[in-house]
């Protein structure tokens, strides 16, 4: 769930490092700000544009972009996320660059990436698209094959993606990248501000069309629904339409329903190395208990590392069945020592932190055209994929297309792609483009 939080390849993706390339950059330190703002969004705009510092320009960008910024964000809300201490959750490929070779970056910075033709193609309002877990703008929106076969959720993997289709279709593309690949969500939202009113002060609009997928579309939902920390910044008037590509809407439970397998790739004496986290504290590996509560979704002592995946968790037990001949079913979902594993279980997780039911209940206002695209093939490869009710093999159908709390809902469509395939290929590209076009 996450299109990128979750197992191995799935949702994001990614274990294999892009190679890091060199690039020229600009520095400066440049606040935004003034008329510009506050005239695009009002009082609220000026006030969180007067929290942002422009950190550096980049114009030597791979993946067919036109050029990156770093921004920070000095609103006191941002504090320093925990990363897993293994590595597992650096920044890396040219992202590390941009992010001034800080491999754990501070949760105030994020980017912002400009397409080709951002300034000068015809369609009137500019799109941000939002990836979700563990992955980045380019693998999600510019190069589905960044990670090579399989890291798109198909064997053989495009070297485009929606950022290309849409630059080509006449709109003016911007990404946002975050700084922790599995953060916490109202951390996200409040970017996600920050980037509209950004291109609002660049392109001169007053609303952006925002597509997130998986873990970013959860928080693009929450900005748009005012779901914030204190100091956070409620929703602004500045989204025309929000396209939510394989969002947990009623949340997910995967990690807990198919923890056994999933754990696999997760716990380094198994094997693992995937940076998602664990239902379980502890797990038998090769006859020997390995303890890694700090890989686990639970608060630890030794930090949160996962805030994002927790703020999604929403059980989904009453509707489909647990997989009762998988490993542990019983212990990892409701929580005890199984034959290999130990596991607080799900509830406990949920009441540290979960957002699904606050985001419903707050729901996105009726100004904003909603829209819904989910996936219905499960069978990604190289994971184990969400098979116990229909789903794109991570998100069930129900959580992806639930309308609850969606003041308008504009467009509500199921197309056959699985999670990580929703957001490149073909149908999803297509549907997309259709609804843009939709006065």
């Amino acid at each position: 769930m996450y299109k990128r939080w979750l197992p191995s390849v799935t949702t994001a993706l990614l274990l294999v490092c892009a190679l890091l390339i060199p690039i020229a950059g600009v520095s400066g330190a440049e606040t935004v700000g003034g008329t510009g703002a506050a005239e695009v969004a009002g009082g609220t705009a000026e006030a969180a544009a007067s929290n942002l510092v422009l950190e550096q320009t980049f114009t030597t960008v791979s993946n067919g972009w036109s050029k990156v910024e770093r921004w920070k964000d000095n609103n006191p809300m941002f504090a320093a996320e925990d990363y897993p201490q293994d590595g597992r959750g650096d920044q890396d490929g040219q992202r590390l660059t941009f992010f001034g070779g800080v491999k754990k970056p501070h949760s105030s910075r994020f980017l912002l990436y400009y397409a080709p033709k951002y300034d000068s193609n015809p369609v009137k309002t500019p799109v941000l698209l939002v990836h979700g877990a563990n992955d980045n703008a380019d693998r999600a929106w510019a190069n589905p094959n960044e990670l090579g076969s399989y890291g798109c959720g198909a064997i053989s993997c495009p070297g485009t993606g929606m950022m290309q289709d849409l630059v080509g279709k006449g709109y003016k593309v911007f990404a946002i990248n975050f700084p922790h690949k599995q953060g916490d969500n109202y951390y996200s939202a409040e970017q996600i501000h920050d980037a509209i009113t950004i291109i609002q002060n660049v392109t001169g609009e007053s609303k952006v069309d925002v597509i997130g997928w998986s873990k970013g579309a959860f928080a693009s939902r929450m900005y748009a629904s005012s779901v914030k920390k204190a100091g956070g910044t409620s929703y602004s008037q500045d989204i025309r339409k929000l396209v939510l590509v394989g969002n947990p809407n009623k949340g997910f439970d995967y990690i807990f329903r198919h923890g056994w397998s999933h754990n696999l790739s997760i716990f380094p004496e198994c094997g693992g190395v995937v940076n998602a986290p664990s239902p379980h504290t502890q797990m038998v590996c090769w006859g020997i208990s390995r303890n890694h509560p700090e890989l686990s979704i639970y608060n630890t002592a030794s930090g949160n590392f996962f805030p994002g995946q927790k703020q999604m968790l929403g059980k989904w037990v009453d509707e489909y069945p647990l997989p009762a001949l998988e490993q542990d079913w019983y212990t990892t979902y409701y929580g005890g020592q199984g034959f290999f594993t130990n596991s607080n279980g799900i509830d406990a997780a949920i009441q540290q932190g979960s957002l699904v039911e606050p985001i419903l209940n707050a729901g996105i206002p009726a100004s904003i055209q909603t829209y819904l695209l989910s996936g219905d093939k499960n069978d990604i490869p190289a994971i184990h994929s969400e098979h116990t009710g229909p789903s794109d093999g991570v998100v069930f159908i129900a959580s992806a297309a639930a309308v609850q709390g969606i003041g308008n809902v504009a467009g509500n469509v199921t197309v056959q792609h699985n999670h990580l395939q929703l957001g490149w290929a073909a149908a999803s590209a297509k549907q997309i483009d259709q609804w843009l076009k939709q006065n």
